[in-house]
């Protein structure tokens, strides 16, 4: 072990992926200014295809400064004023954590659970919405990483806006990897983060807002709790006015870059063949570990994060400990209730390849043997 020279891992845990060299040599790059009118065309030109990938049309669509959890708590500090009533959906670590975010936001959160591994359905949310009408807005994780649900959006729009309410997204571990139409489906206001189906660094987290979500924020009485996060300054940046940019705070210049070359990369590749990919490595994966009698935990799954059971008699912290000295290959361990019990393994962007579906596939058989 060399703290000077970290070694290279073969990325196949529930976050980060492994980057391209592409995005790491695009981290090089000479720092500019915030407010340089290079890295404003840059930055403009990420926000733009950050927009492609969201598949919104949504003005204020940009990276926040911070990792997945900014960008969720972007959401929330925005939209929610105390007081307000809001319904989360949890059925894992993500979901609880979003519940969490919005109370401490000063809502007060109704729950709509499924258990760890199963998906929300419609009727659930919509019987939600009918007990507690003065709900503000509806909170569901698109791909829940610690148990590797991927939950249905479609039609929960409609759903949610007939009371009135906005609905809210984490799509963190889905974001370039999963189908996802913001417009489309109807969503209000979206989170992600750059180390997963993107494969860039950690360090950014891509929001998009939408009309009725920008109607609320107009309207509030208070300000939001977070001064960093208060996206009613944070607009005037990105977006700019009569005035130019205004200056907030000190945007993760180099970051940008490498999020500007890794969206570079999802386009050259398309979005729907990279969405394609995820879903063909998934289901090599999954036949490979089937002949190994080896099951998957969700009833759905995601392409991008697959968590199965861990054999009877493996040493769960044994197998990843060798995985990772032995072969280089990190896979994730259970969260919360499925510590000890789960093992999540990524094909996320740029490891979501052939080779690395055999390599895990092979290790695993050897470790397990």
């Amino acid at each position: 072990m060399n703290t000077q020279h970290p070694a290279e891992r073969i990325l196949l845990g529930p976050g980060p992926s492994p980057v391209p060299a592409r995005v790491l040599r695009a981290l090089g790059a000479p720092t500019l200014g915030h407010l340089d009118p290079q890295y404003i065309a840059i930055m403009d030109e990420t926000c733009a295809m950050l927009r492609q990938v969201f598949q919104t049309q949504n003005a204020l669509t940009f990276p926040v400064s911070g990792t997945g959890m900014a960008g969720m708590e972007c959401l929330a500090v925005n939209l929610i004023e105390p007081g307000d009533e809001v319904i989360v959906c949890v059925n894992g670590v993500f979901g609880g954590r979003m519940a969490d975010v919005m109370e401490r936001c000063g809502a007060t959160v109704h729950l709509v659970e499924a258990p760890w591994g199963e998906v929300i359905t419609p009727d659930q949310i919509a019987g939600a919405l009918d007990r507690f009408p003065k709900s503000k807005l509806v909170g569901i994780v698109h791909a829940e990483t610690s148990t590797g649900a991927h939950q249905p959006l479609e039609g929960l729009a409609d759903l949610v806006h007939a009371k009135g309410a906005l609905l809210l997204v984490d799509a963190v571990t889905s974001l370039g990897g999963h189908e996802l139409r913001m417009d489309d489906w109807g969503i209000d206001a979206i989170y992600s983060g750059t180390q997963k189906c993107l494969s860039c660094p950690p360090g950014l987290a891509p929001v998009s807002f939408g009309p009725r979500a920008l109607e609320v924020m107009d309207a509030r009485k208070t300000k939001p709790q977070s001064w960093y996060l208060d996206v009613s300054m944070l607009r005037k940046y990105y977006l700019g006015g009569g005035g130019g940019r205004v200056y907030h705070h000190t945007a993760p210049i180099n970051m940008t870059y490498a999020l500007h070359e890794a969206l570079t990369i999802v386009l050259e590749e398309g979005l729907d063949v990279r969405i394609q990919r995820h879903a063909k490595m998934h289901q090599r994966l999954r036949a490979g570990l089937d002949e190994m009698g080896i099951r998957y935990i969700p009833v759905r799954s995601l392409h991008s994060l697959n968590c199965i059971g861990i054999p009877d008699g493996a040493d769960d912290a044994g197998t990843r400990k060798r995985l990772l000295e032995e072969y280089g290959i990190e896979i994730g361990a259970g969260l919360g209730v499925m510590a000890g019990k789960a093992w999540r393994i990524g094909l996320m962007g740029h490891g979501a390849t052939l080779r690395n579906v055999d390599l895990v596939l092979t290790a695993l058989r050897e470790v397990l043997k």
